[in-house]
């Protein structure tokens, strides 16, 4: 019996440290999904929970981060179809009023990828953040998206070039 429950719990440990080194990446993929933050790390949050009530259910062996993206994504869906996110509050106008303007251009080229990535499709704007940002390949993709690997090479070329046409006609920063 001590030998099982050792094993169980050198198991959660395994778990808990893949789980806990890819936080970091759900929460990138979360603020590139949402575009905030604070809901970012809500988001982040409760699919981290969500994954350890459902430890039993991952395939040691298998990625964490797709099976974690993919708890993310449904949670992130959910959230959108319940309506719960929304405020009467413009968003943006908070943000630029309580952010202060980077001293350095790097954090403006930042800013406009993120206002570009905003204005992307939430199709385009997850493929491109899944197989761009977050590393994983078309068919690893497709799976967390749910869909077909042609359906996210194409999401990914087209969120590509609109990007690259929505980051071309944004003015240039103020010097």
């Amino acid at each position: 019996m001590t030998t099982d429950s050792s094993a169980t719990t050198y198991a959660d440990e395994d778990f808990k440290r893949e789980l806990v080194a890819t936080l970091p990446h759900l929460r990138a993929f979360a603020r590139g999904l949402c575009g905030r933050p604070d809901l970012a790390d809500d988001l982040t949050q409760e699919a981290a929970m969500k994954a350890w009530a459902a430890r039993d259910r991952f395939t040691p062996g298998t990625s964490m981060r797709a099976w974690t993206f993919a708890i993310l994504r449904n949670h992130y869906l959910s959230e959108l179809r319940r309506g719960r996110r929304h405020t009467d509050i413009d968003d943006e106008a908070i943000e630029r009023m309580l952010v202060m303007e980077a001293g350095q251009e790097g954090g403006l080229h930042l800013a406009d990828m993120n206002t570009a990535l905003q204005k992307l499709s939430p199709e385009r704007r997850e493929a491109v953040m899944l197989v761009g940002a977050g590393g994983f390949t078309y068919e690893q993709a497709a799976e967390i998206a749910d869909c077909a690997v042609g359906t996210m090479k194409s999401r990914v070329a087209r969120a590509r070039a609109e990007l690259a046409r929505l980051l071309d006609a944004e003015p240039a920063p103020p010097r």
